[in-house]
């Protein structure tokens, strides 16, 4: 069972990433932007993280940049969540210390089967 934080500000998709990732036996610690996520990810230590792109306070490219400068969490991987599907967005998340970018709207066992490759990837159980 891997920690996955997740920052989405929609409280909807917040808690439909929630159940998915609880569902699939994760531990999940959420956060409501961008802001707050580079605030936990040093307290909680996750060992995902999952940011929506479009966020209030902080981006989550923002966000993204903040935690790849902390020490003690930039190797965390970090998976954005986005409606934003342009190459030039991908491109940005990806330049901004992203793993993997996974466009929305996606069905729940699609999100499961990505994290859980990225998960593995990162020898993450």
């Amino acid at each position: 069972m891997a920690k996955i934080l997740i920052a989405e500000d929609e409280r909807d998709i917040r808690d439909l990433i929630e159940f998915t990732l609880q569902f699939a036996g994760h531990e999940v610690i959420k956060a409501s932007n961008g802001a707050e996520a580079v605030e936990l990810a040093p307290q909680v230590m996750p060992d995902l993280i999952m940011m929506d792109v479009r966020m209030p306070k902080m981006t989550g490219y923002e966000a993204c940049r903040e935690i790849k400068k902390m020490d003690s969490v930039k190797h965390i991987p970090v998976v954005f969540l986005s409606a934003k599907g342009q190459e030039s967005e991908i491109d940005t998340g990806l330049e901004a210390g992203a793993y993997e970018y996974i466009l929305k709207p996606f069905a729940p066992d699609q999100l499961t089967q990505r994290i859980n490759e990225v998960l593995a990837k990162f020898n993450i159980q």
